[in-house]
């Protein structure tokens, strides 16, 4: 039994198989006939796979899935594989080694990064000051908020984190896989922003230590001796000038080799560590033996410690009294007699303790807040002061002056950067052993200890330092000492040098990741301009885009004051922080099958929380730099929806679109839509030729035209044959449709069914299109050309179909005649009307239609005339003032022209045109020659014996007329058959391409041809003709005989006397827009149907036939 089946499968796969002539060995189990057939017994020998051979090549077995994916080694295009590469060109050594699979663990691949990241230069530079400033209260309250703000991001994190591999890119990929190309360029771009400005608010913090506390002489621009201004004007020169040169130094050690940065990691981390234990070791210190840190109050004022040497007005020695540095500085003169600032002679000098210690009490003193005014003086509280508030201050270069104007809002502003690096484990993803693992508890740990330093800090500063001291953000009245430095045991300069070589690290790690950020985003290729920041040298060292991160870092040292950048990088932080919380909340409330973290311990209202802080945060800090941030987000986000590359990453974003789409669809089926709410919604209906290319490709600039309605467009065809021969070609169709819509800017679908026949398909495009309450309400399909030839006529009756099934369907439908001729969207007309022939109500649809061509740039220039017809008994005067009222209160600007048509015999003409058409009609019946007999019969006929008829009778022109009245008509030479054989059944009449024209109201006028020179030449054509109706005598019995229907006389008569008045109203407009008459009840007046509404529209250049589809679409009522 096996060995049937197998040999079936083998007999179907045989001559697919390629022969690569290596001997196999046969297996016993599949009958191997061919090499390759024997390649496969041997790959799936023993493992019962025969029934699955076929599928093979497209569905691998899962023994071999599963050791590709236990292969999987996920190393990321970062600093360790840039590291090698330097290691191999520098080794050249012959055989490279294997790249090593990522052996990280929690410890050293994601806590020790984050505590290094996260701890930094606002700890050791201004974490004194804002306890000083904002009281512990205040500063406790801005470390919990900001720290309950990342630790929400890290749980938020840690679920996106933990949701399957999570490649090299960290913050970025999360956001961008999680939220889509859109949101994940801009919060890319933001991050990339936020961490090249943390390099800049780095290297400031490195020069402020270097210049202020270590070798304050190698200031360029000397601040000795300049007061206010000019002195900050200095130190921000100064700033600028050794900024550039570090960033230049540092841009340098990144571009010539990554491995320097990475060795030394360890050793910054290590200066950190050290410097937060000394911190911690000096308070101790203080609660045992507090340290002598004099601090010199003039009243409450806090004075310069470059002011004075002794904290004394006077001292005496030997008896003598001696005025000191501090008096010469308020006094004019050394004499005790001098004269002296007022304020310094009214108040005493004070000397009191800088760290008094921990059990001093002098928590209460600093618990509540201190803000000032930029150049207010520094000043204790609970000491008297005798001050003259008539007096300005004078000598205010000697007291410590605040430098900046400080609020809350602020201090949130420049505390906010101390907290963010959380993102640092998540960025070595690539190099951890167990990634799911490790991110989650490194990174929370990691926030859990720094918060836990931060706060402790906040509380122990206050408890142990004097708030004068905390409040002199550069040490100015502790002898030019870092203020936290004089806490530190065993020496301040554990802290100096500590927190030097840190900010140095952190500057580097910065300028080494925000290059490799770019490059990831620039090679995802979302932002095209981009791109170029993709290259790097041969190893991938991002070498443009480490010039662009120097450029931008440049920025930031040109601005100089930390004070300035830190609230800037922390919009950009904010930002990114917002969108890791938004993207885990999205993906929790859409529970989307593939959300499935390992990480449980997150939720939805915690990720709404952690994104409500960020955003409050942003604005809190500065709600100008945060329009700023989300301005420039937005314009990124922009940027890429129009621009960017399509990306489809199973973002959340479309997860929305899905759920809030099935929401509309849900809400939509409630019930039909409003008058008010209706809008063309539109089934183009197009044919492909055997190339799958579309034919009648402005059917879709009339579409695109017509959609100032923002309605849901659908573009269909129908491929002829069956689903499992033909599925190639409806795809090929599809990507052909997709194409001509991006061409044409059509925002829609496009559906392709395919059919055993193209009639069936048409009904079931009709039928089937749109979803739920998001259907088509109109259809739309060319007027079939050259409907008149015989191969064209299953064309024609297909299309009256389409007519009839929208008339069922209550649809409306619209039918431009010479589609070719309408303009392209590039067109523009300068002038010209669309003239609306509004003959029966039709819902509004030709007062709607007009309105909506007129919003595109195309039409816009047009104007509107509205035509209505007026019968006998009709007051014309009346139903022109009418109809220009309506149009007012449809606030619809038009000209309005009444035609008057009075009732007129029907005349010979228009007889003798019915009369005809019918004949052709009942001819087609009655013959039963086949297609090909009938052709080469009916074109014998033609050829012989046309000029003869009109010589012997000439009143033959009239079946002359009747067969070239259309273009290319199909059943013409048949008539002209009828017409050789049987000349007594014509009357002379009018035919346009006779050489003597004549009026159609005077159908007796002679119609013979100029000279009348015309003759018989051929007796054959006769003879033929005859032969034809001896074949069967009955129909030509029944054929001299026949009369024309008395209601196809008068439509007839109504569609000339129609077409008369609109060709001389209307033969110049741009456009015509006219009621399409309805469909036969029966399918015999089809071929007569299609005549009429040839002679309906004859003569007109473009015209656009309008059928309602039975329901009001437009209104009076707001």
């Amino acid at each position: 039994m096996l060995n049937n089946v197998t040999d079936c499968e083998e007999g179907e796969g045989g001559p697919n198989s390629q022969d690569d002539g290596i001997p196999k060995e046969s297996s016993p189990f599949i009958n191997s006939r061919a090499a390759s057939d024997a390649e496969k017994s041997q790959q799936y020998d023993g493992k019962n796979m025969a029934l699955f051979e076929e599928e093979m090549d497209t569905s691998p077995m899962v023994s071999s899935l599963l050791s590709t994916l236990a292969n999987y080694s996920n190393l990321p295009t970062g600093s360790k594989e840039h590291e090698e590469a330097e290691n191999n060109e520098e080794g050249a050594r012959p055989s490279k080694k294997p790249v090593k699979a990522p052996q990280l663990g929690t410890l050293m691949g994601v806590y020790l990064p984050c505590i290094q990241n996260i701890f930094g230069v606002i700890l050791f530079l201004r974490m004194t000051w804002m306890v000083g400033i904002g009281g512990v209260l205040g500063s406790f309250i801005i470390v919990f908020m900001c720290c309950s703000t990342t630790m929400l991001t890290a749980i938020s994190m840690s679920a996106i984190a933990t949701n399957g591999v999570v490649p090299a890119g960290g913050s970025y990929y999360m956001i961008s896989r999680s939220l889509g190309p859109e949101f994940g360029g801009a919060v890319g771009i933001c991050f990339y922003l936020g961490t090249t400005f943390a390099g800049a608010m780095y290297i400031l913090g490195c020069i402020e230590i270097l210049l202020i506390y270590i070798v304050p002489q190698a200031a360029i621009f000397k601040i000795e001796g300049m007061e206010g201004p000019e002195a900050e004007l200095a130190l921000l020169n100064n700033m600028r000038v050794y900024g550039t040169i570090v960033l230049s130094l540092m841009a340098l050690v990144v571009f010539v080799g990554v491995k320097y940065v990475n060795k030394l990691a360890l050793v910054f981390l290590a200066c950190v560590i050290l410097s937060i234990m000394a911190v911690y070791a000096g308070v101790i210190k203080t609660a045992i033996d507090p340290p002598v840190f004099p601090v010199c109050l003039l009243g409450n004022r806090t004075l310069l410690s470059k002011s004075y040497d002794i904290c004394a007005k006077i001292i005496e020695i030997d008896n003598e009294t001696i005025t000191t540095k501090l008096w010469r500085s308020f006094c004019d003169s050394d004499s005790l007699n001098a004269t002296c600032d007022e304020y310094f002679t009214n108040n005493n000098i004070t000397e009191i303790q800088g760290i008094p210690g921990v059990t001093s009490g002098i928590l209460a003193e600093n618990l509540f807040g201190n803000y000032l005014e930029k150049g207010m003086l520094l000043e204790k509280r609970g000491i008297a002061s005798d001050t003259d508030p008539d007096n300005p201050t004078t000598s205010s270069n000697r007291y410590v002056l605040a430098d900046i104007t400080s609020f809350f809002t602020l201090l949130v502003g420049i505390y906010f950067p101390s907290v963010t690096g959380i993102m640092a484990g998540s960025n070595r993803s690539g190099d951890l052993r167990d990634a799911q693992k490790s991110i989650p508890i490194g990174t929370i740990a990691a926030i859990s200890t720094t918060s836990t330093v931060y706060m402790s800090c906040v509380v122990l500063f206050g408890a142990c330092i004097e708030g004068v001291v905390l409040r002199d953000k550069f040490g100015e009245g502790v002898n030019g000492n870092l203020v936290i430095g004089t806490l530190a045991w065993p020496s301040p300069w554990v802290i100096v040098f500590g927190s030097f070589f840190s900010t140095c690290g952190a500057g580097l790690q910065s300028l080494t990741g925000a290059p490799r950020l770019l490059q990831a985003i620039a090679r995802d290729g979302i932002i095209p301009f981009l791109r170029v920041f993709g290259h790097g040298k041969a190893n991938g060292e991002p070498t443009w885009a480490l010039l662009l991160t120097a450029s931008i870092c440049e920025i930031g040292i040109i601005i100089a004051s930390l004070d300035a950048v830190a609230p800037i990088l922390s919009m950009f932080f904010l930002m990114c922080y917002m969108f890791v919380n938004l993207a885990c909340a999205l993906q929790t409330l859409l529970r989307t099958p593939n959300w499935r973290p390992r990480f449980k311990f997150y939720h939805w209202a915690l990720s709404f929380l952690g994104m409500s802080l960020c955003l409050s945060l942003m604005f809190i800090c500065s709600w100008y730099y945060a329009i700023v941030a989300m301005g420039i987000a937005t314009c990124i986000y922009k940027y890429i929806e129009f621009c960017g590359a399509e990306k489809e990453w199973g973002d959340g974003i479309r997860g929305i679109s899905l759920s809030a789409a099935r929401f509309a669809l849900m809400r939509l089926e409630e019930g039909p839509p409003h008058t008010k709410n209706w809008r063309p919604q539109i089934l183009v209906l197009v044919s492909v030729d055997a190339e799958q290319n579309v034919e009648q490709p402005r059917l879709l600039s009339l579409t695109n035209q017509l959609k100032a309605g923002k309605g849901l467009t659908i573009v269909g065809t129908s491929v002829h044959g069956t689903f499992l021969d033909n599925y190639t070609e409806a795809q090929r169709a599809d990507q052909s449709l997709r194409k001509l819509m991006e061409a044409e800017k059509v925002k829609g679908f496009s559906q392709v069914v395919i059919s055993s026949n193209l009639r069936d398909g048409t009904s079931h495009l009709i039928q089937v299109g749109g979803l739920g309450g998001l259907k088509h309400n109109t259809v739309m399909v060319s007027w079939p050309r050259n409907w008149k030839q015989p191969e064209y006529h299953q064309q024609f009756r297909n299309f009256i179909e389409v007519v009839r099934e929208t008339t069922v369907a209550s649809m409306a439908l619209l039918v431009p005649k010479n589609i070719s001729s309408y303009p392209s969207n590039g067109e523009r007309f300068t002038e010209g009307h669309i003239d609306v022939w509004w003959i029966v109500h039709d819902g509004g649809m030709l007062m709607l239609l007009p309105f909506l061509l007129r919003q595109h740039k195309v039409w816009r220039k047009c104007k509107m005339r509205i035509f209505t017809v007026a019968q006998m008994d009709d007051n014309s005067i009346q139903m022109k003032k009418d109809l220009i009222t309506f149009l007012y209160h449809l606030r619809i600007d038009a000209e309005v022209e009444v035609v008057e048509m009075h009732d007129s015999d029907i005349s010979a003409y228009t007889y003798e045109k019915t009369l005809v058409m019918e004949q052709r009609s009942q001819i087609l019946k009655q013959m039963h020659l086949t297609k090909n007999e009938m052709e080469r019969e009916i074109q014998s006929i033609t050829d012989s014996s046309r000029g003869s008829i009109r010589r012997k009778n000439p009143s033959a022109l009239r079946s002359q007329h009747s067969a070239e009245e259309g273009a290319s008509l199909a059943e013409k030479p048949e008539d002209e058959a009828v017409a050789a054989s049987n000349p007594k059944q014509v009357q002379g009449i009018y035919s346009k391409k006779a050489s003597t024209p004549t009026s159609p109201t005077s159908p007796m006028s002679p119609a013979g041809p100029t000279g009348g020179t015309a003759a018989w030449t051929d007796n054959k054509g006769a003879d033929k003709g005859q032969t034809l109706l001896t074949a069967n005598p009955e129909a030509g019995k029944d054929l001299f005989n026949m009369k024309p229907s008395q209601i196809d006389v008068r439509r007839m008569h109504t569609a000339m006397r129609l077409n008369e008045v609109i060709t001389k109203k209307s033969k110049e407009a741009k456009l015509v827009l006219l009621n399409m008459p309805g469909p036969p009840k029966n399918r015999v007046g089809n071929e007569n149907y299609m005549e009429f509404l040839e002679v309906l529209t004859e003569g007109l250049n473009r015209v656009l036939l309008v059928r309602g589809g039975g329901r009001e679409v437009i209104t009076i009522y707001s």
